[in-house]
């Protein structure tokens, strides 16, 4: 087609005739011109991302690059000597990696089928990317269907790849700079690269979900254990907490899936799935859908989750402050033994860790009699001598921010502890014994031995401390939704459990019935740049705590810093950090 015909079709789509486009291009054409004021006529060159930026792109998206590529080199093998070009473009439609033959490099470049190239249908018109990202669908844009005179020779065939919670997250397209004249020529590039977008939504679930149950789901028996058209991922309970876009269409359309029950669409439950696995031959798999439809199922089950280096021995009190956490075992290990004993403990952490309540755990546990508590915010002189003053026996003194004490204070504190050696301190602090500006005599009086709490994001037993507080304090019915579970796991968690019990009582509260959902959550006060001092200073250095808290779940991680998944996947390869076996 000349330009000029090419420039009058458009105006007649414009019009509202119909001249036989497929509706999508007709749609983007009209956009094109109305909402993006493009001239068909101009000749722009190709829109090329700075080397800065495409840095940036390819940081964001390096946890769906290392998915993809394994597919896109299986892809490219496929259709070598066929002069296609693979890229992979992020939910911008910048290009992050590619695949061409190197003999046609400039010209691929000059075409924009190369790195960095943005696509975006508001940058370069009417092309097979552009129109997958607003069209969410699988689109051949053939030659003249594009908008712009610059790019009426190339054929471009894309597809788009999901995430596991059924957002947009790239776009993998096959282009050729020639191509035959008719559209239905690519037909089997729309083939290939809608199957190898599925493979790659398949590989980044599976990569998610070594703690989970994944259902792959097939409608033929022959390709169930080596290439499954849908999974979902599904937690001990039978809910959905991640899927592939193929399992979308399991679901009512517009029905939200995260969350949902599995037996909602299929005649089965958590319960089930062992008999899906692979001792079972693949035809006796047979999953009944609610509609009446069957498929076949191949279901993988969790890998255990890593032993913790010391199993709790503490118990009673001690015991009754963790729900497994592999730190905090270790550490109440280490209380259960120091508590009989006279050694002063200095006890730190972030506020809101439970401080205080490891003090008297400690108490509780040792054999003095006597218990004082003192928050030395404020505390005088005169407060101290009173508080301690004729006491009965062996006495635990309990003294709360002891980087509030004032001089005057420390100094007879201090004079205090050398004449009464049945008094034991326990002493509370935000700060880590380094950063405490204690007179050193004090600071040795008080800090025989120092313990220091994890913070709430590095726990493991997050959902221990959900259930025992909801049991504590509201009606034993109550529970959380599992959306609202995802949201409270992914929180950074400034004011750790104490902010924790407080978001949990006011979603009590406020919720309607026995389940506390996403609308019945206060909002976080917290935000990633006003984070406590210990976590401002360098949160990195947390990193492997964190992610064993969250069981491995980068997704998990990346909330809870308050980052992208892919800079917890940079921050990991840069560490030397790998995923449990």
């Amino acid at each position: 087609m000349t330009d000029a015909r090419h420039v009058e079709e458009i105006g007649q789509v414009l019009d509202g005739t119909q001249t036989g486009r497929d509706g999508f291009v007709s749609a983007s054409w009209r956009r094109c011109v109305e909402l993006y004021g493009m001239d068909p006529m101009r000749s722009d060159p190709a829109h090329i991302v700075t080397e800065a930026e495409l840095r940036d792109h390819r940081k964001q998206a390096e946890w769906m690059i290392a998915a993809a590529r394994s597919g896109l080199q299986s892809l490219f093998r496929q259709v070598a000597g066929q002069n296609y070009v693979l890229l992979l473009t992020d939910a911008q439609g910048v290009c992050v990696d590619f695949f061409g033959d190197d003999l046609f490099v400039e010209d691929l470049r000059s075409a924009g089928l190369y790195l960095g190239s943005n696509w975006s249908e508001d940058l370069a018109g009417t092309c097979g990317v552009g129109a997958c990202i607003y069209t969410q669908e699988p689109v051949t844009v053939h030659q003249d269907d594009h908008f712009g005179n610059s790019h009426t020779m190339l054929s471009c065939t894309a597809a788009p790849i999901f995430d596991s919670l059924g957002q947009l997250a790239a776009v993998l397209d096959i282009s050729l700079l020639r191509s035959p004249t008719p559209k239905s020529s690519q037909n089997l590039a729309m083939s290939l690269v809608t199957n190898a977008a599925r493979r790659v939504e398949m590989a980044n679930l599976m990569a998610e979900s070594p703690r989970d149950w994944v259902l792959r789901l097939s409608s033929s028996p022959e390709f169930l254990d080596v290439d499954p058209e849908a999974a979902v991922r599904l937690d001990g309970a039978g809910r959905i907490l991640g899927y592939t876009r193929t399992a979308r269409r399991l679901f009512p359309s517009g029905a939200s899936i995260i969350g949902r029950r599995i037996d909602e669409v299929l005649g089965l439950s958590v319960d089930d799935l062992p008999d899906l696995m692979r001792d079972r031959p693949t035809e006796e798999r047979v999953i009944e859908m609610r509609d009446g439809g069957a498929l076949f199922g191949h279901a993988i089950a969790p890998k255990a989750p890593r032993k913790p280096h010391v199993g709790l021995r503490a118990s009673g009190a001690l015991a009754g402050l963790t729900g497994g956490d592999p730190g905090m075992a270790r550490l109440l290990a280490q209380a259960e033994r120091l508590a009989p004993g006279t050694v002063p403990l200095l006890i730190t952490g972030e506020t809101g860790t439970g401080k205080a309540k490891l003090a008297r755990a400690i108490h509780m546990t040792g054999k003095a009699q006597g218990f004082i508590s003192l928050d030395c915010a404020g505390l005088d002189m005169q407060h101290l001598l009173d508080a301690c003053f004729d006491l009965p026996g062996p006495t635990t003194l309990l003294l709360r921010r002891i980087e509030d004490l004032s001089t005057d204070t420390a100094t007879a504190l201090s004079g205090l502890l050398d004449g009464r050696p049945d008094l034991r301190p326990l002493s509370t602090s935000c700060l880590s014994p380094a950063e405490l500006t204690l007179p050193q005599p004090l600071f040795h009086r008080l800090a025989g031995c120092t313990l220091s709490l994890p913070p709430l994001r590095m726990r493991r037993d997050l959902d221990w401390l959900i259930s025992r507080h909801l049991r504590r304090q509201t009606s034993e019915l109550i529970r959380l939704s599992p959306a609202a579970r995802v949201d409270l796991k992914g929180r950074l968690w400034q004011g750790n459990i104490r902010e924790l019990e407080h978001v949990l009582d006011v979603a009590a509260s406020l919720c309607i019935g026995p389940v506390i959902d996403l609308p019945d959550l206060p909002s976080s006060i917290a935000s990633a740049s006003e984070t406590s001092p210990s976590l401002a200073r360098d949160p990195w250095d947390a990193l492997e705590q964190v992610l064993e808290a969250c069981d491995w779940n980068m997704a998990q991680t990346a909330r809870r810093f308050g980052v992208n998944r892919s800079t917890i996947l940079r921050r990991m390869r840069k560490a030397g950090l790998q995923p449990p076996e």
